[in-house]
């Protein structure tokens, strides 16, 4: 049996989950989630409390058995306080602005990247050079903020471009030159 699988999800009393076979719902002040969990788990509510039992010993269903009850607590989580990756700018001419839902960047292009949030994303912007992704959903929220990332990767000789704020780039030396 998972360790992590066997701990109940506690629910907080302003949160409402409705269960209907595998699907869980979940309503909170952030928003609404709903998602389908794979076969072999069970999942029940005793009082204010989800708690998910595999229905087979194999070791697939194990393994789902720790995975549905993270993603459970996970969507507990996102619609009581939301997820949210900061990112950061280095790099002369690097900007970013948002222009209404869109997030805006100057990447060292000759043309502004332009990127739309899909449904329960937003964007924030401080200083013209640090990004807020946020949002309810843990995994769409990671997905965004690799998506920003991309735009522009840091580059390991000057270390200009995009990167997560707690993130350390390995720096290279430059080539030696002729003696």
């Amino acid at each position: 049996m998972s360790r992590i699988g066997k701990q109940p999800v506690p629910i907080p009393p302003n949160v409402q989950v409705q269960l209907e076979g595998r699907t869980v719902q979940v309503k909170g002040p952030n928003g609404e989630l709903r998602r389908t969990l794979p076969e072999g788990v069970a999942i029940a509510r005793h009082e204010q409390t989800l708690v998910i039992t595999p229905t087979s010993t194999s070791r697939t269903t194990r393994m789902r058995h720790g995975l549905s009850r993270t993603l459970v607590a996970n969507m507990v989580e996102g619609v009581t306080r939301g997820y949210s990756k900061t990112l950061e700018m280095i790099g002369v001419g690097y900007r970013a602005q948002v222009k209404g839902k869109t997030l805006v960047l100057s990447a060292g292009y000759s043309h502004p990247v332009e990127l739309v949030p899909p449904q329960g994303i937003t964007y924030k912007v401080e200083n013209n050079t640090r990004i807020t992704v946020s949002g309810a959903e843990k995994e769409v929220v990671g997905n965004e903020a690799a998506k920003v990332r991309a735009v522009s990767p840091p580059e390991p000789y000057k270390g200009k471009g995009i990167k997560y704020v707690a993130e350390t780039i390995l720096r290279k030396a430059g080539k030696a030159g002729k003696k």
